[in-house]
């Protein structure tokens, strides 16, 4: 077997093999236009790529370090920490956080156990631990029959009063979401990416076809955007804003029928909702609104197995840890 630099002569064997779209060749090349280093690495039998993985190198600002990420790929065995370790240390990354995309299970853990790298769980992952997952492979009605009572009520009322969902692809469309989007964070009082992280995402992920946007209409006023990824037969929901004005025609929930509806169309079998909270979710979270909402359709509770940290600098690695801890407390008190 050899390890080598994945080239764009292997992007369709790259990305038959990828694990989310956070590990598509296309996503990678999004990253790059936003000034952030990306490392494709593929594991070759002769000609043949037998396992490929995407990892992204961010600075630490006023200093020469750095830190990888590799979110949602494969789980990691010795081959490819090894691998990782030598990007890792080129790169003069203090460590690489890894977020397998792998469900926990009662063996999951056992690859940390084994191994002899240094491997750490941190105080905080990047990525959700848990999400919501929907078998498309059901038939309409069954689905329908799977939701919340209130859920399916929700949709036939917005429904009646005649909210419209579309697909979109027009410049109009994409500034109402921009818009949208920033009315909802200010509303809701979270931090999102700035505009240009979000054009060069629609812009590279949309050509090819891996990003979609759709729009709900009341009366002539988009309430509703949404960004969906369609990948490898699943479709994700990263991207959504709503307006505050006419919640009481319940857009969100027609629009979220009809890009299942959509999914099952094009192809996808799951769907995958991007997040949710804990079980038994603390009534006083913020996002229990929103976790409600997707439980509302009948999906899976899925948990993933977490965020783990290769170290590979433990002196720094630790002084890192402590200055971040103080970063988020600062950031969760001005949000």
């Amino acid at each position: 077997m050899t390890v080598k630099t994945i080239t764009s002569s292997d992007k369709d064997a790259f990305n038959k093999q990828a694990t989310h779209p956070l590990q598509s060749y296309e996503w990678g090349e999004f990253r790059e236009k936003t000034g952030v280093k990306v490392m494709r690495i593929g594991e070759f039998e002769g000609s043949k790529l037998l396992r490929g993985y995407q990892v992204t190198i961010h600075t630490i600002p006023h200093t020469p370090f750095t830190i990888g990420y590799f979110p949602k790929g494969p789980l990691p065995d010795e081959t490819m920490l090894k691998t990782l370790s030598e990007v890792g240390r080129a790169e003069k990354a203090l460590f690489i956080k890894l977020e397998p995309n792998i469900e926990i299970s009662p063996t999951s853990d056992a690859w940390r156990k084994k191994t002899r790298y240094n491997i750490r769980v941190p105080y905080k992952g990047l990525f959700t631990k848990y999400t919501f997952v929907l078998d498309l492979s059901k038939a309409e009605d069954e689905l329908l029959k799977q939701m919340k009572e209130k859920t399916r009520y929700n949709i036939r009322l917005a429904t009646r009063k005649g909210v419209t969902i579309k697909e979109e692809t027009s410049e109009e469309a994409f500034h109402e979401y921009l818009r949208l989007t920033f009315e909802t964070t200010k509303r809701q009082g979270f931090y999102a990416h700035n505009e240009d992280y979000h054009r060069l995402m629609w812009e590279t992920l949309h050509k090819e076809g891996i990003a979609h946007l759709f729009t709900a209409t009341y009366d002539g006023k988009v309430l509703v955007t949404w960004v969906v990824f369609l990948f490898n037969n699943t479709l994700y929901y990263p991207y959504g804003a709503s307006s505050s004005e006419n919640r009481e025609v319940m857009a969100s929930n027609l629009m979220m029928w009809e890009v299942i509806r959509w999914g099952k169309e094009h192809g996808a079998t799951q769907f995958d909702m991007w997040g949710a909270l804990p079980p038994d979710p603390d009534p006083k979270d913020s996002r229990l609104g929103f976790h409600r909402f997707k439980e509302g359709y009948g999906p899976r509770h899925t948990e993933f197995i977490g965020s783990f940290d290769l170290v590979l600098n433990p002196a720094l690695y630790t002084l890192y840890t402590i200055a971040d801890r103080i970063r988020w407390k600062i950031l969760q008190s001005r949000a």
